[in-house]
């Protein structure tokens, strides 16, 4: 049971409130933080209002789930900018993703209150340079990164990334990333999804939670992966290799499940 006040509600508005803001069971809106969603356009709703069951039943499914540390996707300019012209990011390991992985280089990022060195660099090189940090990294970093989905940069702070060769000013592109789910089109066919849906996963373990609005992104060079911050991961003692359950999509209970 928690009181939310439109304190917390302010407090929260820096990285996003989710639309519509959920309740959970014994949970009090005091009127200052009502009236404050209200003029947000937002949406206040039951946990239980929102997640109801639906009529379709489905097959037990498990996604594989890979935790992501703090790091950053650079443009080929900003490579250059860093490690001098003509440079080429080296590989250092694959990743879950087909054609990704870790470079052998990294960056010290350095925001308005701390730095983080040694932030590994993802490859290959892409359009526009993003830095995605987890909500921990931004309080030491002093920089207040919005929730958003890989690629959508437009309105978000920037920082420092800093290397022995160089160094870039950031006037964008700082994002706690939004969880999702990677799949090919055979694999959304398979759990009956298309791209932009979203599903409601459940863990397993010691600390089991509900995410009730993993986003699903579909293409054909993805494998299937749930991909959560660090934050998240630590708070449902996931770590990656282990397996969530799907136990609905789009806001809906599946009614039954089994093999």
């Amino acid at each position: 049971m928690a009181v939310i006040t439109e304190t917390s509600l302010r407090a929260m508005h820096k990285s996003g409130i989710p639309n519509p803001f959920l309740l959970e069971k014994g949970d009090k809106l005091t009127p200052a933080a009502a009236d404050f969603l209200k003029g947000r356009g937002i949406e206040v709703k039951s946990s239980e209002e929102h997640l109801q069951p639906a009529v379709q039943s489905q097959p037990e499914r498990y996604i594989p789930v890979g935790v992501s540390n703090r790091h950053v996707h650079l443009s080929p300019e900003d490579v250059e900018a860093l490690f001098g012209p003509g440079y080429q990011l080296t590989p250092l390991r694959e990743l879950s993703q087909p054609g990704q992985f870790a470079c052998q280089e990294t960056v010290t990022i350095v925001g308005p209150k701390g730095s983080i060195h040694g932030v590994r660099i993802l490859g290959p090189a892409r359009g526009a340079t993003q830095v995605e940090i987890s909500r921990t990294d931004g309080f030491q970093l002093g920089v207040h990164a919005p929730v958003r989905m890989s690629g959508d940069i437009e309105g978000t702070p920037g920082l420092v990334l800093v290397t022995a060769k160089g160094s870039r000013i950031l006037e964008k592109g700082v994002i706690v990333a939004k969880r999702h789910v990677h799949m090919s089109e055979a694999e959304a066919q398979e759990y009956q999804v298309q791209d932009g849906d979203t599903l409601i996963l459940e863990t397993t373990g010691e600390r089991p939670i509900i995410y009730p609005d993993v986003v699903v992104r579909v293409n054909p060079r993805f494998a299937l992966d749930f991909h959560v911050d660090l934050d998240e991961g630590n708070a449902a003692n996931l770590k990656t290799g282990d397996r969530v359950k799907v136990i609905g999509k789009n806001g809906q209970l599946y009614t039954r499940q089994g093999r």
